[in-house]
């Protein structure tokens, strides 16, 4: 993470693609247990912690807030936690649903790369104005 203002969004962006390759990984594991007996699904939540964080700055500007959130650095992180781990549809006590992990899979691989690509697009604002 680079400390500075004018690098708050960009830090936030590379916090949050952080937490979306921890998912990716996570999905990716649900995937690899689909077979095995009493595995329960495992996911992360992110964005409700994001919110939360944004609207306890108080702050009116999106940029301010995202500076206020700099200053945590490491301590924005995704919360892991088992879904439905009292639930299963299934016998063996698996309750991992493949259709529904390789949309998730497909979904979270979309915003990785939306992620990096902004991530890509703010350094390279930087270097134009650098290279001027």
């Amino acid at each position: 993470m680079i400390s500075s203002d004018a690098f708050g969004y960009i830090n936030m962006m590379d916090n949050t693609a952080d937490v979306s390759w921890q998912r990716e990984t996570l999905i990716m594991n649900n995937i690899a247990n689909n077979d095995t007996p009493g595995y329960k699904r495992q996911d992360i939540e992110f964005e409700s912690v994001l919110r939360k964080e944004l609207l306890g700055t108080n702050e009116r500007s999106l940029e301010r807030a995202v500076n206020k959130l700099d200053d945590k650095e490491g301590q924005l992180e995704g919360i892991e936690y088992t879904d439905y781990k009292n639930f299963s549809y299934r016998l063996d006590g698996n309750n991992v649903d493949m259709d529904t992990e390789n949309v998730e899979l497909a979904s979270e691989q979309i915003r990785y790369q939306t992620l990096m690509t902004s991530v890509n697009n703010e350094v390279g604002r930087f270097k134009s104005v650098i290279s001027r």
